[in-house]
């Protein structure tokens, strides 16, 4: 099958914005820090040409380069620590390492981060990096045109203070252990740039060359990178609008390397091939048919379970990636530090869906419309729970819509019964504490626990608490988590040092590695 996915706001809104944050590459990559995470090492001792262009294929174009602004999936895979930084990386395999700060202190009471910023580090238009323009950087996720989805996770933040020109003083109105991994999905830009929908200006390894709408956007080395240079010269991320078309692109080696296979059957033709290698990665991208949690008949627990044990999400995901993909039961994926397989919470039986509903007060079924973005898999996913659900008496009516009228009509207005979406953010699992959300899930113990969690001392209290909200929500069934997508990168068996698990639609090209004859 061929699908194309997007991110949580599709086309219209980068909730994906917390797309933000650093990956890591392979050793000798990007920053003076060094880097660590999930890379391939194919052909990694193999001689490689410095000055090679690594052409990436991909089904996410950009929508503009403004990570703020709507920007989508597509800015996020190409931009994210290439050609963009954060004060902190997040690794590949989801871990927070220092970058654009050296170091930082926290005050005793939790209530102030203090950071120093690395010396040395200039912008592509070669102005110094100062405190001023971190201020401006986070000012700008949290303001009030923010289409971020760190916008929530950040409003703890009271002020920002700039003592001197390598110090950021940060001060919370409460205690938020996550305040680092948030900020490490904050872009440090130029306080002082424009237009930065069409232009950049970053501190990355990368700087943009030339956005050919369409078809191409290239990344040229930055010489005057403050860390380690890119180990490669250029690297051109082509866009295709059909998963068909990508493959045959890798086949007929016009691309070097597939950031996120869509094509599951396609697979065959990598497969025992000297020419390929497959990289079977950890996604974070789940799959929901979510309620609004405050429209009948969707405001009952019961009717919520007996959906979700009507539908064989088991077979919905093999009709769709075959042996791909992972069933979890609940919205956190097995890299967060709080998951548990929670898919035995609301099994798969008929029979006691038609018991749950009947004990709803539903016992003839009911009907609803189910909001559905027109892009893939969602269409074929809704005509599966359609079948699935008239099995046990109930009704869908699928109602197409486009990525922005999904952000208009479900997102921003509420006005909607069902949806089916995708959310691809780690460590998500927290939106089910705000009762403000687009899904309405409002549950007060849950709320507490999430506040409580992010003012732990401690991880492992966090953790503890994290896990107790993961339990809540399943045993409320809050939504129904289809599937958790995999992460398929396919490559030239030439290449080595990319990111294989494409945690939050990453893409760190700067560790990439080409052998043989020059790009």
């Amino acid at each position: 099958m061929n699908s194309k996915t997007t991110s949580l706001l599709g086309a219209a809104l980068v909730l994906a914005l917390a797309l933000t944050g650093c990956g890591s590459g392979s050793s000798g990559s990007a920053g003076s820090s060094g880097s660590s995470g999930s890379t391939s090492g194919a052909g990694a001792t193999a001689a490689y040409d410095p000055d090679a262009t690594i052409e990436v294929g991909s089904l996410y174009e950009p929508q503009n380069l403004d990570n703020t602004a709507g920007g989508g999936q597509g800015v996020t895979e190409a931009f994210n620590g290439n050609v963009y930084e954060g004060l902190f990386r997040l690794t590949d395999d989801g871990k927070v390492e220092d970058l654009l700060a050296k170091d930082h202190t926290v005050s005793k009471d939790g209530l102030t981060y203090t950071f120093t910023l690395r010396d040395g580090v200039k912008f592509h238009s070669g102005k110094p990096l100062t405190s001023a323009d971190v201020k401006y950087s986070i000012e700008k996720v949290i303001g009030p045109d923010s289409q971020s989805a760190r916008k929530s996770s950040l409003t703890v933040i009271k002020s920002i203070e700039t003592p001197d020109d390598t110090t950021v003083k940060v001060k919370l109105a409460s205690k938020s252990i996550s305040l680092v991994y948030n900020l490490s999905y904050v872009w440090i830009i130029n306080s002082q740039a424009k237009n930065l929908t069409t232009t950049e200006d970053g501190t990355g390894p990368y700087t943009l060359g030339e956005w050919k709408h369409g078809s191409t956007l290239t990344l040229e080395r930055f010489p005057g990178y403050w860390g380690t240079p890119a180990t490669n010269k250029q690297v051109v991320f082509h866009y295709f609008t059909d998963a068909t078309a990508l493959n045959n692109a890798l086949l007929t080696k016009a691309v070097d390397v597939v950031t996120s296979e869509q094509s599951p059957d396609a697979l065959a033709n990598f497969e025992n091939n000297a020419d390929y290698k497959i990289n079977n990665g950890k996604s974070t991208t789940k799959l929901l048919l979510a309620f609004n949690d405050r429209k009948a008949p969707f405001d009952k627990v019961l009717v919520r379970k007996a959906i979700t044990s009507a539908i064989d999400n088991k077979k919905l995901l093999s009709s769709i990636w075959g042996d791909y993909g992972t069933l979890i039961g609940s919205m956190v994926p097995p890299t967060d530090p709080w998951y548990e397989d929670l898919t035995s919470v609301n099994p798969y039986d008929p029979n006691l869906a038609k018991q749950e509903l009947a004990q709803a007060g539903y016992a003839n079924g009911f009907s609803f419309t189910l909001d559905t973005p027109n892009y893939d898999p969602h269409p074929t996913v809704a005509t599966f729970v359609k079948s699935e659900l008239a099995k046990v008496g109930i009704t869908v009516n699928i109602n197409v819509i486009t990525a922005d009228q999904w952000y208009t009509k479900v997102y921003k207005n509420h006005d909607f019964a069902a949806t089916l979406q995708e959310h691809v953010n780690d460590r998500d699992v927290v939106w089910y504490g705000n009762p403000d959300f687009y899904w309405g899930y409002d549950n007060p113990q849950v709320t507490k626990w999430v506040d409580e969690a992010e003012q732990s001392d401690t991880a492992e209290a966090q953790t503890e608490l994290l896990k107790k909200v993961n339990q809540q929500i399943a045993a409320d069934a809050a939504s129904d988590w289809l599937y958790l997508y995999p992460q398929i990168v396919v490559a030239s068996s030439s290449l080595s040092g990319y990111p294989v698990n494409g945690l939050n639609s990453q893409f760190y090209a700067y560790g990439i590695k080409k052998s043989g004859g020059r790009g």
